[in-house]
């Protein structure tokens, strides 16, 4: 093999760290590298999963941005990479497709679906995913311009930084997300939010939490809110927690934070500080049953009050409490989607695969397909770990560079031919500099980094300048 051409699906941080670890990794032949992405912008998560007030973290969309256009730009002699966007598998681009122009396919497409939570009444009016709601307020392109934001209190299931996200951007007063990138449309719709009370649910103890400690901390610096704390929580007797948890430091510092909330509390409650205008009240040791509902609508959840089995897990007690909302989040984790022609494991939400490789029915290694990202190993770990997860899918793509696909056509322009006689509208890498220039300049007015611009068709046409 003198050159070796690959497909990549999906162009979030998976997708891209794969493409870079392939240009940089020892080998004895060129590569090109096609990145397709069913969104006209790339990014995948960084752009549409991480909310709009943590502009640190979209920090590494320049990391990205590098290499793509490194890559892009010749920077790298024969090795390149070439970005289609709103092309969508499946759809636009088949898998006999891949086969034909390519010696293999790294499919990394995430995981962007709610996992299912299965209680009574889940299914009620006023009950969401907490992906379906970062995906608005991140202004993914496929969702609707609006959401019905009319709860005065309101309920989120989860002890993960998901969770913490969902509650800040619902507890936040609009105006103080102003100088972030969030779209117009999703400020009016949190303008108009009438929420007075936050309920954060978690079915072990404060310890046990999945939160980060920056995101926690950042929690409690929302301003106009005040943290309501249930003592009952910090009152049981748990030997494990105490003899393995407060060992690690991040669950030290969270320790710190909450016990700073109960002092605040104190305050309150003695009439030393002034009352805010919202709640957010954190119920831990909480595990949700049902949800109340009341003429086909959320009304409240019940939950059963659980506690340390020593061991790490928890028991039932059998003491049950109902707390009235009228709109529920579940923030209980990520699922993977189903591909066109791609096995999939539908309990666990992946692509089955042993180290990358994608496994038949019968799990023999399927030639030329492999997958990276939480599509692969399920929507754990931070962009650290999807770093390391590329590198292991790449180690057995070079592994496997003997029984890869032969492609039959391999010219560069053949793909471009190919989606504009089927009619695609894709972009390209210029295309994201346009609507990133022009999201950059929506925003310079005003003194923001950017607005983002919303709509698909807007977002296409600017990408390709017409």
């Amino acid at each position: 093999m003198s050159k070796m051409r690959l497909a990549i699906v999906g162009a979030g941080p998976a997708g891209i760290y794969a493409a870079d670890l392939l240009l940089k990794a020892e080998r004895d032949f060129a590569v090109e590298i096609d990145l397709f992405e069913q969104l006209p912008a790339p990014y995948g998560l960084v752009r549409y999963g991480v909310s709009p007030d943590h502009p640190r973290i979209k920090g590494i969309i320049t990391a990205l941005r590098d290499v793509l256009d490194r890559a892009s730009s010749g920077e790298t002699g024969e090795d390149s990479i070439r970005y289609f966007g709103n092309v969508r598998y499946g759809q636009d681009l088949k898998l006999e497709d891949l086969k034909r122009h390519y010696h293999a396919v790294i499919f990394s497409t995430g995981a962007i679906r709610d996992a299912a939570l299965d209680i009574p009444g889940i299914d009620a009016a006023g009950s969401y995913g907490a992906a379906d709601f970062v995906s608005w307020f991140d202004g993914h392109p496929d969702v609707p311009r609006t959401w019905p934001l009319e709860a005065k209190s309101v309920g989120v299931i989860g002890n993960g930084n998901v969770a913490l996200d969902v509650s800040r951007m619902l507890i936040k007063h609009a105006e103080d997300l102003l100088p972030t990138e969030i779209p117009q449309n999703v400020h009016e719709g949190l303008e108009a939010n009438p929420i007075e009370e936050l309920h954060l649910f978690g079915r072990r103890g404060p310890k046990y939490v999945k939160f980060t400690p920056l995101e926690l901390r950042e929690l409690g610096e929302v301003r106009d809110v005040d943290m309501v704390i249930d003592e009952r929580d910090f009152s049981h007797d748990d030997a494990f927690a105490d003899e393995t948890l407060m060992k690690n430091k991040q669950v030290i510092v969270m320790t710190r934070i909450m016990d700073k909330w109960r002092d605040e509390q104190r305050a309150r409650e003695a009439g030393e500080v002034a009352p805010a205008s919202r709640r957010l009240h954190l119920h831990f040791w909480s595990k949700p049953v049902e949800v109340v509902v009341e003429d086909g609508r959320v009304a409240g959840l019940k939950v059963e009050r659980t506690a340390p089995d020593g061991q790490g897990g928890i028991v039932d007690t059998g003491e049950f409490e109902i707390v009235p909302i009228q709109s529920i989040y579940r923030a209980v984790g990520y699922f993977g989607s189903p591909l066109d022609e791609i096995p999939f494991d539908d309990a666990k939400g992946v692509i089955p695969n042993t180290q990358g490789r994608v496994l038949d029915l019968e799990g023999q290694q399927i030639p030329g397909v492999y997958a990276t990202g939480w599509i692969k190993r399920g929507p754990v770990g931070l962009i650290g770990h999807t770093k390391s997860d590329a590198m292991e899918t790449l180690e057995c793509l070079l592994e496997d560079r003997d029984n890869l696909w032969t492609p039959e056509e391999s010219e560069p322009q053949v793909i471009p031919a190919l989606l504009e006689a089927r009619g695609v509208p894709y972009t390209t890498i210029e295309g994201w500099h346009r609507l990133d220039a022009h999201e950059l300049g929506l925003g310079e007015p005003h003194g923001r980094a950017r607005v983002k611009v919303v709509p698909r068709d807007e977002m296409t046409r600017i990408s390709r300048g017409e």
